[in-house]
């Protein structure tokens, strides 16, 4: 019950605060609408791409081989194969990322070692291309060879990590 005033009396108490400190609250709400209006224009370039690009990978039977390739590589370092797709994938969409980590929880188990480390994997990481077009197409630093680079380092050690995490507690 509490909660369902949360929202409402948060809003209530920011207009009341606008109007003790004389803000023309109206004015003020418009104005950063319309920034944020732009904001999501200056991005949707970007997003379209990076959606197209997903859609692609995955229709052209793009991801499986990859999948493929990569995993002798990922064996070498102690990933399980049937985790491999959800690296692939989860630097490129979140949502796309979320069906494939469904999948491998039907497939392999909750509790299986795959379970566990795609579970790591899927909560340690970021989609790093969604995050690097929001964050160019908000008008800052445009290195996006760096940006996108930084973010796929941190994704490799957060996978190497969940490895051995995983790989440290009981039945890895």
């Amino acid at each position: 019950m509490g909660g369902d005033l949360l929202l409402p009396l948060l809003f209530a108490g920011v207009l009341l605060y606008g109007l003790w400190r004389q803000v023309d609250v109206f004015a003020a709400f418009t104005d950063g609408a319309e920034k944020g209006l732009a904001a999501a224009v200056g991005v949707l370039p970007a997003l379209v791409a990076l959606v197209t690009a997903v859609g692609l990978l995955e229709a052209s039977g793009g991801l499986e081989l990859l999948t493929r390739l990569l995993a002798p590589l990922a064996g070498a370092i102690g990933l399980p194969g049937e985790v491999v797709p959800l690296v692939l994938v989860r630097p490129v969409s979140g949502s796309g990322a979320m069906a494939v980590f469904s999948s491998l929880l039907g497939s392999a188990g909750p509790d299986s070692f795959a379970g566990r480390v795609g579970s790591v994997i899927f909560g340690a990481t970021e989609t790093v291309f969604y995050t690097v077009a929001l964050y160019l197409g908000s008008g800052l630093p445009r290195d996006s060879r760096r940006c996108a680079l930084a973010g796929l380092l941190g994704t490799a050690g957060a996978v190497a990590v969940s490895v051995f995490i995983c790989r440290l507690l009981p039945g890895g």
